[in-house]
């Protein structure tokens, strides 16, 4: 069974006003040393916990990481490895970078440590769009990141984040152009998603706008020899996002760290926890867990953890799968949930193939390319409550 771990670091040099993850600004909470110790203890004192031991891939997330230096990385690594955790031969290890945190000596350093993968925060090449949505880098700090991954042969994913305010298609086009320079095994595009009264909602491209902003990516980035494998992620062949795809195919993963959330396939259906999101209570409850348990929820307050209902499990399983270029089986469907369920799920997909949103090989389904603009829509016709399956 495939298993990774993620690790969340949550300085950043500055926090974006888009951003709803656990971060802070690098001298708003303790000393990346203190929080590091914590984030150690946690590993060494909770593995005993994690019924799984081969670990296929790592992601450090945050945040960034890149502002960590190379031996903090490494030291984590050893922690999972002296908690006994296995590393596969073939491991793949993710670490979040921003143009502007990183040289060519600490790119060296991180390979080192056993990192193979560089995820660059860069969004957008435009100085003006950079400044708009809070950004510290610069277009020149992306491209001499690139040159130096370029030049090492260093794997890596671009983050690209369109429909951003008054961004046009051809400043998006600009932004392509550029970044096609380069051919990134792996490109992100993510649309800014934000509040509905935020301030970046004003002028922003208006929602038809925006479709054609995604139409635009996803052919120019077809049309350079790379395959759309999950709605919002586009490889070369053979550089998918091994981690990512752990979310998207039913994996377990554990998740340390403040506010991390994890995935284990316990119970009947399986079990979702996560940490807290103060970094407080996080160090409190590390703190205090240092007699070894064989369930990690000893170590979790009830609102921490919760064990996965089937009409949850159901939700989750084809939320994730449609969003693939793998699609939703109806074979593996029936195997894991049985006949009748495998049954509702299909007519309600039926519903959406009449309306080209959806479409269906001989056993399996697809989001169309006119299904992705309105995947959201999608995924609430196939979001099962309890009545749904006791009926």
């Amino acid at each position: 069974m495939k298993f990774g771990v993620y690790v969340h670091i949550p300085y950043c040099v500055q926090r974006c006003s888009y951003c709803d993850f656990a971060t802070y600004k690098q001298d708003e909470i303790i000393p990346s040393k203190d929080y590091l110790d914590i984030l150690r203890k946690e590993i060494s004192d909770r593995s005993g916990a994690v019924p799984y031991r081969i670990i296929e891939t790592v992601y450090f997330g945050g945040g960034t990481p890149s502002l960590l230096d190379p031996s903090d990385i490494q030291s984590i690594l050893e922690c999972l490895s002296m908690a006994g955790f296995l590393f596969s031969p073939n491991i793949e290890i993710t670490l979040e970078a921003n143009p502007g945190t990183v040289s060519e000596k600490k790119l060296l350093g991180y390979v080192n440590a056993g990192v193979n993968r560089i995820s660059v925060g860069a969004q957008t090449f435009d100085a003006k769009l950079l400044k708009d949505i809070g950004r510290f880098h610069s277009p020149k700090d992306t491209e001499v990141t690139l040159s130096l991954l370029r030049a090492i042969n260093l794997n890596y994913s671009f983050d690209l984040l369109f429909a951003l305010p008054n961004q046009t298609q051809e400043l998006l086009a600009y932004d392509l152009e550029k970044v096609l320079e380069y051919q990134p095994p792996h490109l992100s595009p993510y649309c800014l998603t934000l509040p509905k009264n935020h301030k970046l909602q004003i002028n922003r491209p208006s929602d038809d706008r925006q479709i054609e902003m995604f139409n635009h990516i996803d052919r120019a980035l077809l049309a350079n020899g790379y395959s759309s494998y999950e709605i919002s992620n586009y490889a070369k062949p053979g550089f998918e996002s091994r981690h990512n795809q752990l979310y998207w195919d039913d994996s377990p993963y554990w998740g340390v760290g403040l506010s991390s959330h994890s995935y284990f396939k316990q119970g009947s259906w399986g079990t979702r926890f996560w940490n807290p999101s103060s970094i407080e209570e996080y160090e409190k409850q590390v703190a205090r867990t240092s007699a070894p348990s064989a369930s990690i929820k000893d170590y979790l307050e009830p609102s921490q953890y919760e064990d996965l209902k089937i009409h949850e499990a159901l939700s989750d399983y084809c939320y994730t799968f449609l969003r693939t270029a793998r699609g939703l089986s109806e074979g593996a469907l029936r195997c894991k949930f049985g006949d009748s369920l495998q049954s509702l799920v299909t007519d309600k997909l039926r519903l959406l193939l009449d309306r080209g949103l959806v479409s269906k090989t001989a056993d399996t389904w697809f989001i169309t390319s006119d299904g992705k603009m309105i995947s959201n829509h999608i995924f609430e016709n196939v979001h099962f409550t309890a009545s749904c399956i006791n009926r």
